[in-house]
């Protein structure tokens, strides 16, 4: 293990399962001490178990990110478990409503931006102070690749994720001074690692026409969270990686065909 992150301090949020998860399991492997957060104590307390047993660090802050005040909430109790300094902060906590326009009540839109963008607004406000005095740091926000190729029922969390990635160039410009660099990542479409392997993942059906054909797994996004984490980014700012098998920029017909007319 290359321990690109030794004695860093990071915070993930959401990163209970999936795709939190494994950045967190991937920080602690390369040398940072990682605050797992989230609502489900037991899958959290399992995580940082998961970390520990391969010999990182990490400790665990339960979080119900839902607006300014549990934002401020985390920040104060993560920074105090990490001895007041917080490195890199992954804004990864989101919720998916996965309802049309027209089903949505004015209680799941006000939820959505509370989880998808309010609380990384808030949490970041709370978190840069600290890390302009210890002279810089890294954020990370998670985005996604329907904030740019809708599907019918997207409405609401294109539109939350389209604000993040939005943020992420804005806090670039505003924080890059300050010696702080902020990026995103865009996932396509990931299949949860703890997934049935002999069931069909819903969402595979969206990576049908692009070239990797099938869902990516969360290692992948934590491979990129490392590197955009690591002093190997230093000279990226403003980023929006996408790292989501070609969905969102090419288009094939088939796997098959393709091979065919490459045979051709």
């Amino acid at each position: 293990m290359t321990r690109r992150l030794e004695n860093k301090t990071a915070l993930v949020t959401g990163s209970t399962s999936n795709i939190g998860r494994q950045i967190a399991v991937a920080f602690g492997c390369e040398g940072a001490h990682v605050i797992v957060s989230g609502r489900d104590d037991a899958r959290g307390q399992s995580v940082v178990t998961r970390i520990r047993d391969a010999g990182g660090k990490a400790d665990y802050v339960h979080a119900d990110l839902n607006g300014a005040a549990a934002s401020r909430t985390l920040a104060q109790e993560a920074a105090g478990l990490l001895g007041g300094r917080i490195d890199i902060l992954v804004n990864n906590a989101g919720i998916f409503p996965g309802t049309s326009t027209l089903a949505t009540d004015e209680e799941t839109f006000d939820r959505v931006y509370a989880v998808n963008v309010k609380s990384a607004f808030f949490l970041t406000q709370a978190l840069v102070p600290a890390m302009i005095r210890d002279g810089g740091g890294t954020i990370i926000n998670l985005g996604s690749w329907i904030a740019r190729l809708a599907v019918p029922t997207g409405a609401l969390y294109s539109s939350a994720k389209g604000a993040v990635e939005t943020m992420t160039r804005a806090w670039a410009a505003e924080f890059g001074p300050h010696g702080i660099r902020v990026n995103a990542i865009s996932p396509g479409v990931i299949q949860p690692e703890d997934w049935d392997p002999a069931a069909e993942y819903p969402g595979a059906v969206f990576m049908r026409s692009a070239p990797a054909g099938t869902p990516g797994h969360p290692d992948a996004i934590a491979a990129a969270a490392v590197y955009l984490a690591s002093d190997q980014a230093a000279f990226v700012h403003g980023a929006v990686l996408d790292i989501d098998g070609g969905r969102v920029n090419v288009l094939t017909s088939s796997a098959r065909s393709g091979e065919a007319e490459l045979a051709g």
